[in-house]
């Protein structure tokens, strides 16, 4: 992004030459006074500011319980559930009885008690019902219920309602009914409400359509990525080599010279555990103790939690040497991916990874290309199907049989796709951090729009009816999911 508007200066927003929102400046509006409220700061003169008691009341209607579920998330707001559960690995949690779940109808405000300061609320565009625990509120008055949907999933609304929220600690923090109706409000006259409604809806679909061709970029790179590690692995970098079965349905025909061996006659295997959160001393040593939470990166280098020597001498724990392979084996994120890493230096795990420790046939990051290149064969052949826990079985893992190059040739190998994964890696760092920034800036605008601190009456009024950008965007959404769903790439969570 070469510009960002600024409140104060007026600059134009474009990315690369292109200008994505207007041509025209974004200015301040012409006057100004203190709303008194601190996460508002100063409003336009001529707007309003009102505690949500005088725009907004409580619903409670229950007894619908063959309407569809919704859920309020984080990330989206208000969504359909069935949506949130296919995006994800998590589990229907709705009770059975639904006859005191609350109903929703298009235009009602809906939001997570427990989770509104994180901003786990939104405007209902279905009708539904939601968890008993959730609140509903309906406008009192004529409003545009989609500014408050963009007021009050501000980080500056979130911030005010976690002031407002109770409980001994953050993952006890509530929003009640009698304190959201506390919180004041910024309130444009009604025009202005649906200009500025209409300015952030035509910015962010704007926004999502670059979002979402950096996201096919980057999950086309990753599918490239793929494709040559799975052919150096089981194919090696010589096109012309003489080829002979592999004895494995999956794998197919490798290189003649190479060998195929069931993977416990090469590796070492050794578990973890996890020390007794209850004794303080386990606790404050300077071993990294490794768990899935750290398998984020493909050296570990350092961890969150750290034991002492006292904790492995008297736990289930085990100290790993460096240049191990770790391989987490019981999480959900199995479902789709094999999170693989190579140790830097010496640490401990926890029972749900694996350390692999090579017997001196296979170089480790030669270990972690082929999962990485095989990884959705290896996913069927080491896990049990069906099981409730998604875990890789030790058996199968053990007794799997994978190729073997000659050791130089799987130096070449590593060699040979360092290169090509580090610039591959370079474009997709790059894409990412141009999405993050634009996300940034779009959180930003809209922050400063539906608070008044700048004037978007004019923009909002020239804009044009962009029907089929719009339906351009979802086609291009649909095109992303299906990508993902090919891939079975990995999905952020709410």
């Amino acid at each position: 992004m070469e510009q960002c508007y600024d409140n104060q200066q007026g600059i134009k927003t474009t990315i690369g030459s292109d200008p994505i929102f207007m041509t025209q400046n974004l200015t301040p509006y012409p006057e100004y006074k203190e709303s008194n409220i601190p996460w508002l700061g100063i409003v336009p003169s001529h707007w309003k500011v009102v505690p949500n008691r005088s725009i907004f009341y409580e619903i409670i209607d229950r007894n619908h319980p063959n309407e569809e579920m919704l859920s309020v998330t984080i990330r989206k707001g208000v969504i359909k559930q069935n949506i949130l559960l296919s995006e994800s690995s998590k589990k229907d949690s709705s009770n059975l009885d639904k006859s005191a779940y609350k109903m929703v109808q298009p235009g009602d405000i809906a939001y997570n008690k427990m989770r509104a300061w994180q901003g786990a609320i939104g405007v209902s565009d279905f009708k539904g019902i939601v968890s008993p625990a959730y609140i509903v509120v309906r406008p009192r008055q004529e409003i545009n219920t989609k500014y408050f949907h963009y007021l009050m999933r501000t980080p500056a609304f979130n911030k005010e309602a976690e002031r407002w929220s109770y409980g001994i600690t953050s993952d006890q923090w509530s929003l009640r009914s009698e304190h959201f109706r506390m919180i004041y409000c910024s309130f444009p006259p009604l025009d202005e409400q649906a200009a500025i409604v209409r300015f952030l809806d035509h910015t962010g679909s704007r926004i999502k359509r670059y979002i979402l061709a950096k996201q096919k970029l980057i999950k086309l790179l990753n599918k490239q990525k793929q494709a040559v590690i799975h052919q150096a692995v089981t194919r090696g970098l010589d096109p012309n080599v003489p080829l002979k079965p592999s004895g494995v349905e999956w794998l197919g025909d490798v290189p003649e010279h190479w060998k195929i061996m069931k993977l416990k006659y090469e590796m070492s295997f050794c578990g973890g555990g996890t020390p007794s959160k209850a004794n303080e001393d386990y606790w404050k040593g300077k071993i990294p103790w490794v768990s899935p939470k750290d398998m984020k990166s493909e050296i570990i280098v350092d961890t969150e939690d750290h034991v002492t020597i006292k904790a492995v001498a008297e736990s289930s724990t085990q100290l790993i040497p460096a240049n191990t392979i770790l391989m987490v084996v019981r999480s959900g994120i199995l479902q789709r991916t094999i999170p693989i890493a190579q140790t830097s230096c010496e640490v401990s795990i926890n029972q749900d990874m694996k350390a692999l420790i090579p017997k001196g046939n296979i170089i480790p990051e030669f270990f972690i290309y082929f999962v990485r290149g095989c990884e959705k064969e290896l996913i069927i052949e080491w896990t049990k199907q069906g099981a409730t826990v998604e875990s890789i079985e030790f058996q199968y893992l053990s007794n799997s049989k994978i190729p073997i190059p000659p050791y130089q040739e799987q130096k070449e190998i590593i060699q040979y796709l360092d290169e090509i994964v580090s610039g591959n890696t370079k474009v997709v760092l790059r894409a990412n951090q141009q999405i993050s920034l634009l996300q940034e800036y779009h959180t930003r605008l809209i922050a400063d729009v539906v608070t008044g601190k700048i004037d978007v009456r004019a923009a909002a009024s020239q804009l044009p009816v962009e029907l089929e950008e719009l339906e351009q965007v979802e086609d291009l959404a649909e095109e992303i999911e299906e990508l993902e769903d090919t891939e079975e790439s990995i999905a952020e969570e709410a």
